[in-house]
C-alpha cells in the first residue's frame, strides 16, 4: 500500500480556503451555473438546511407521501424515505437495498463518471458483506465498552482544559474553541495523529463531507488534490507503524488486520475519509447544536441545571433534535416494491434520517426538545443495522462528559451573535456560533 504514493515526496498541505468558502466563491463568479431545484419535495437544495426552514416540507411528505420520487433534481432522481418504519425496512435489507460504492454510494450524490473513475474511494460503509463485515470488525475493537471506559479519564481531562480555557462573559465562537477542538483532539488520540496538525483533520473533513462539491467538475479535481495530500500524510503514518508492535490506535489496527492489511491507496483515502467525517462532524455538530437547543428552549436548560441525572438521556434528545447528519443512500439491486412502490433496479433511495427524527408517528411533539423524552433512544442519526454509526458509544460518551464538565462548572451558554449554519444537504450543523457564558 505504501508505495502507491511516495511518502518522501515533498507536499504542502493546504489549510485554506474551505469546501464551503470555495463552492461559495465558485457560484459567486458563475451565477448561471447554479443548481436548478424546481420540484416542491427535492430536499437535496442545500439552502433549506443552511436557512433552518426544512422542517414543514418533510412534515408535508410524511403525511402525503412519506415515499415519493423526485425527478429531475441537479442530484438525479431518487425516492424520498421520510419516517423510522420505513428507513429501518430498507436498511434491514442490505442485500436488496445496497450501499456499495460501486452501486453509487451512500450520498445523494450522483458519481460523474469521467471524473471519479480515477479516483473512486471505496469504504466499508460503502460497501455490501462480505467485505462489509471483515473491515468493521477491524475498527469496531476501538469503540469498545471496555475501550470507552479506558478512554474516558482522558476525554475529561481534555473536556475540562478546553472549557477552562473560555472566556466568560465575552463573545467568542463556540464551534471553533469547543466543538472543534474537542473533536479534532479525540480524532488525533484514535489516530495516533501528531498534536501540533490536528487542525488539519478538520480541514479535511470539511472538503471530504461536502456533497455539493460534485456539481462542480473543477472543484472534484481540487478536492481529490487535498484527499491526495492527506493521503500522503497517513501514508507516512502507516510507514513508520509497519513494523512496530501493534497500538491500539486506529492505523495500527488497520495495519495488524487481514481485511486491510492489503488495502490499495484509493481504499485506504476511503476509509480514513469514512473515519475521519464520522468521528468529526456527527460530534463536533452535535455539541454546537445541543449549546442553540439550549437557548431556544430555556425550560429544557433548567430541567438540565437542576437534576445532572437528566444528562444521558439529554444527550440521546440532543442527537434526536440535531440530527447531525442529514441523509444516507441506498441503491436497488432489484426491481422491488417498497410499501406499494414500485422501486426498479438501480433507483437511488435516499433516507432522510433528518426526517424520521422528527416522525410524529414515533415521536410526541418532534420538533421540541423534550430532554425527558422516554424514548429518545429510538432516533436514526446513527442509523440502523449491518451500517448503524460504529463510533455511537464514542459520540455518546463525548457528549455526556461535555454536558457533565459544563454543570460541574455551572455553565449557562447563551447565542448572542452571528449563527452560521452549514451549506449542505448532507452534514448537517454550525459553521459558526457566537455565544456568551454566564454561571447559573
Amino acid at each position: 500500500m505504501a508505495t502507491q504514493l511516495a511518502p518522501d515526496a515533498p507536499v504542502t498541505y493546504r489549510t485554506s480556503p474551505t469546501a464551503s468558502e470555495m463552492l461559495d466563491g465558485w457560484f459567486a463568479a458563475n451565477p448561471q451555473a447554479h443548481p436548478v431545484h424546481t420540484h416542491p419535495w427535492d430536499v437535496s437544495r442545500s439552502d433549506i438546511y443552511l436557512e433552518d426552514r426544512w422542517q414543514p416540507i418533510f412534515a408535508e411528505m410524511r403525511a402525503q407521501a412519506p415515499i415519493n420520487k423526485v425527478t429531475g433534481t441537479p442530484f438525479g432522481d431518487f425516492w424520498n424515505v421520510t419516517t423510522v418504519k420505513a428507513i429501518q425496512h430498507v436498511e434491514a435489507l442490505p442485500e436488496l437495498f445496497s450501499s456499495s460504492w460501486e452501486h453509487g454510494g451512500i450520498t445523494i450524490g450522483e458519481p460523474r463518471p469521467e471524473v471519479t473513475d480515477k479516483f473512486q474511494l471505496p469504504m466499508f460503509i460503502a460497501m455490501d458483506r462480505p467485505q462489509h463485515t471483515g473491515q468493521r470488525r477491524t475498527v469496531a475493537p476501538a469503540f469498545t465498552p471496555a475501550e470507552m471506559e479506558r478512554m474516558s479519564q482522558e476525554i475529561r481531562g481534555r473536556t475540562a482544559e478546553v472549557l477552562d480555557r473560555l472566556p466568560w462573559g465575552e463573545k467568542f465562537d463556540w464551534v471553533d474553541k469547543v466543538s472543534i477542538e474537542l473533536t479534532t483532539g479525540m480524532l488525533a488520540i484514535l489516530f495516533g495523529f501528531p498534536w501540533e496538525d490536528r487542525r488539519l483533520l478538520t480541514y479535511w473533513s470539511d472538503w471530504s463531507g461536502d456533497v455539493e462539491i460534485g456539481l462542480v467538475p473543477e472543484l472534484i479535481e481540487y478536492r481529490h488534490g487535498i484527499l491526495h495530500e492527506m493521503g500522503h500524510y497517513f501514508t507516512r503514518l502507516w510507514n513508520e507503524r509497519a513494523n512496530a508492535e501493534p497500538t491500539p490506535d486506529l492505523i495500527s489496527m488497520m495495519i495488524h488486520s487481514e481485511a486491510m492489511k492489503d488495502m490499495g491507496f484509493n481504499e485506504f483515502v476511503g476509509n480514513l475519509v469514512l473515519l475521519i467525517v464520522g468521528g468529526n462532524d456527527t460530534t463536533r455538530n452535535t455539541m454546537s447544536g445541543i449549546v442553540q437547543a439550549f437557548d431556544q428552549f430555556p425550560e429544557q436548560r433548567a430541567l438540565f441545571e437542576a437534576d445532572p441525572s437528566l444528562i444521558p438521556n439529554a444527550v440521546q434528545e440532543c442527537i434526536r433534535y440535531v440530527t447531525p447528519l442529514a441523509h444516507m443512500r441506498r441503491t436497488a439491486t432489484v426491481d422491488t416494491d417498497l410499501f406499494g412502490h414500485a422501486i426498479k433496479q438501480g433507483d437511488k433511495i435516499v433516507l432522510w434520517y433528518i426526517s424520521a427524527n422528527r416522525d410524529e408517528s414515533v415521536f410526541d411533539g418532534p420538533n421540541v426538545l423534550d430532554i425527558r423524552r422516554e424514548n429518545a433512544r429510538r432516533h436514526l442519526s446513527f442509523g440502523y443495522g449491518i451500517h448503524r454509526c460504529v463510533g455511537a458509544r464514542l459520540a455518546e460518551l463525548q457528549l455526556r462528559i461535555l454536558l457533565e464538565e459544563m454543570h460541574a462548572r455551572r455553565m449557562r451558554v447563551h447565542v448572542r451573535g452571528r449563527v452560521e449554519r452549514v451549506r449542505a444537504n448532507f452534514v448537517h450543523g454550525h459553521r459558526k456560533l457566537e455565544v456568551e457564558l454566564e454561571k447559573f
